[in-house]
């Protein structure tokens, strides 16, 4: 059971990821710089989700001072898989026409993208490493998720600027927004799952 929350997180994380690039108003810091390297170097947006992973589990092994978290791979390899089948079904399903579809489609992929983090997250297995990063910084910094994950966004803002990344007032929004979302959803996710993760105490008769 655990696993299969943790792939149809993954699944959810990635369809969030492809309705904000769909929307074409600006999607995460992050993705931004995917989408800008996959336009003005080649490969899919999925690919790079993995390439990016691969390094940066080297980084955060170098600054949680452990082991590389080899298995962030697989969760990447998901994720990236799921982002580039996401984008090919979309938009040749039900391409956003005209602004009220694209703020539609940005604000469910902002939603989905909170929960789905959320409930690949609560399954303590494998994080994607930029959300090792966000927990990283979180630890370090002694902060919430909220101000660990605006700090990251800013971060990859930088990256996806210098990369041509798709940024707009999609972008603003999830760098204030993303990271509220996710640290008022953590919480509720936890409780529900636990229900269903944990195992039911034996009744005493």
């Amino acid at each position: 059971m655990k696993y299969f929350f943790y792939v149809a997180g993954l699944l959810l994380l990635s369809l969030g990821i492809a309705l904000t690039i769909l929307s074409d108003l600006g999607t995460s810091p992050f993705d931004a710089l995917l989408v800008g390297l996959s336009f003005n170097v080649g490969l899919t947006v999925g690919s790079w989700e993995i390439i990016i992973a691969a390094i940066m589990i080297v980084g955060n092994a170098m600054l949680g001072r452990q082991k590389p978290e080899l298995l962030g791979i697989m969760t990447a390899v998901i994720v990236g898989i799921g982002i580039d089948f996401w984008l090919h079904a979309l938009s040749t399903a039900i391409a956003p026409v005209g602004v009220t579809s694209q703020v539609l489609y940005f604000t469910a992929g902002l939603f989905a993208v909170g929960v789905g983090t959320a409930i690949y997250l609560h399954t303590n297995f494998a994080p994607i490493p930029v959300d090792r990063l966000t927990l990283l910084v979180k630890e370090l910094a002694k902060t919430n998720l909220f101000y660990s994950r605006t700090a990251i966004y800013l971060m990859f803002l930088v990256l996806a600027v210098v990369f041509g990344g798709p940024i707009g007032i999609g972008t603003v929004l999830t760098v204030c927004f993303g990271g509220l979302i996710l640290n008022a959803i953590m919480p509720v996710t936890a409780k529900t799952l636990d229900r269903v993760l944990l195992p039911k105490e034996p009744l005493i008769r």
